[in-house]
């Protein structure tokens, strides 16, 4: 299910990181009293009431500078205004309201989006005069709250899962109704995902550029091949501005994320001339947490000086890169010559077709007793681990239950080792597997 997504947007320094955090349960964001600390969008998955929501952080907004970094702030905090599905808008109840309030408002109004207002900074635990001041903008009922003192955060969460849009739990996640296999195309800026887009299907739908960060929303093309259906995801890539400050690589991952969720497969694209970066580890980690199919796509594969067994050498070293996501098939391709291209697709279908694998019982259970006879189970305080029985329970991901006797005597290796056998028999290539485990007179899944 794609969660609604809950962007906080206000000028610098009014305590957005911070409300994020209480809200969040960690600190997540950097906190610190200069303005413009949080510089890029912030995610995290959070629940109230039985509502769960995607919570993103956002720079400041200061309309009034051309400078780059508030620029690349704004920029930012455009970019999750457009993927939310409501926005809190936070102001400082010290301050008062200010003229940098009413210009984001103002842009605020312009989205047509939900607009929940929250006072931050009122720790006396009484409204003070200025929360009256924010009626002015028109907004609706300010909401007092004090994130440092963690009052008020109740309202505050009320309001905001009240005024989320219905939750949609789509079975069959991933897929259109019509049966097309929904593909993210995910990466680093100028890694090729626009360019692969447009050479599969044909013609340029989308744009395509040299500068980082051309791609700026998420764009779903679908499109029909070799007679089955498609719908392609392009995201906008994790950003890299050397003139910002010195080398930092600048992560915008809210809209990337967005796609994940709704996606079936994920094709996690990398420079083969870069090799696998932390943001390449990054998103990967990403698409495997949301439990979709990837196929890792390595693409400028004509760039690289190739010998005897390079190819080989190179998914070794992607894999080392890459150890949670071993399963993950590879395709080295060209997108500026067209070497290859045929394989993504065709890897990408194949791993849809595993993700929404199923097992019967009776095999599933042969499977385990062989393991277990291969490998005896692990024990602890005089008692070893028995598996009485398993089943499948659940498809993208596979979902995989046990009854056990004890918990306690699952170990992380042995877990691994019954996955490794799952694969070598019914392969669940490109998709994570899920187990869970319960004792004898738990209820099932």
């Amino acid at each position: 299910m794609s969660l609604p997504i809950v962007a906080i947007i206000g000028r610098p320094n009014v305590g957005k990181s911070t409300f994020f955090n209480r809200l969040a349960g960690s600190r997540v964001s950097i906190v610190d009293d200069a303005p413009g600390v949080t510089r890029d969008r912030v995610y995290a998955e959070t629940e109230w009431n039985g509502r769960s929501f995607a919570l993103v952080d956002t720079g400041g907004i200061d309309p009034d500078t051309d400078e780059i970094i508030p620029a690349l702030m704004r920029e930012q905090a455009q970019a999750a205004m457009d993927m939310a599905a409501l926005i809190v808008f936070m102001v400082d109840g010290k301050e008062g309201l200010t003229p940098a309030d009413e210009d984001v408002a103002q842009i605020l109004r312009r989205t047509r989006k939900r607009v929940i207002l929250i006072v931050n900074k009122e720790d006396s635990g009484k409204s003070s005069d200025a929360v009256y001041d924010f009626y002015e903008l028109g907004l609706g009922d300010p909401i007092p709250v004090s994130a440092a003192n963690m009052t008020g955060l109740g309202d505050a969460l009320d309001a905001i899962a009240g005024g989320l849009p219905e939750a949609k739990d789509v079975e069959g996640e991933g897929e259109d109704d019509d049966g097309a296999i929904r593909i993210a195309v995910i990466g680093k800026p100028n890694v090729g995902k626009s360019s692969l887009i447009n050479t599969l299907i044909g013609e340029n739908r989308l744009i395509v550029s040299d500068i980082a960060g051309t791609t700026r929303d998420a764009i779903d093309t679908p499109f029909e091949s070799r007679g089955r259906k498609f719908v392609l995801v392009d995201t906008a890539g994790i950003r890299r501005r050397a003139k910002v400050t010195g080398n930092i690589e600048r992560y915008s991952v809210a809209r990337s994320i967005a796609a994940i969720e709704r996606s079936d497969v994920c094709l996690l694209m990398i420079d083969a001339q870069d090799g696998v970066t932390e943001q390449d580890k990054k998103i990967a980690g990403l698409a495997s947490e949301s439990g979709k199919g990837v196929v890792v796509v390595i693409n400028k594969w004509d760039l690289i000086e190739k010998e005897t067994g390079t190819l080989e050498e190179y998914r070794e070293k992607v894999r080392g890169e890459l150890p949670f996501m071993s399963y993950a098939p590879e395709a080295f391709i060209s997108v500026t010559t067209g070497k290859r291209l045929g394989n993504v697709l065709d890897l990408a279908e194949v791993v849809a077709e595993n993700r929404a694998m199923r097992i019967s019982t009776g095999r599933l259970n042969s499977l385990i007793q062989d393991a277990i006879l291969m490998k005896q189970p692990p024990s602890g305080k005089g008692k070893r681990l028995k598996i009485y029985y398993a089943t499948q329970v659940g498809v993208k991901p596979p979902l995989f239950s046990f009854q056990v006797n004890s918990r306690d005597l699952i170990h992380f290796s042995y877990a691994r080792y019954i996955e490794n056998r799952i694969r070598d028999v019914y392969g669940f290539v490109g998709t994570p597997i899920r187990f869970v485990f319960r004792e004898k007179g738990e209820d099932a899944l």
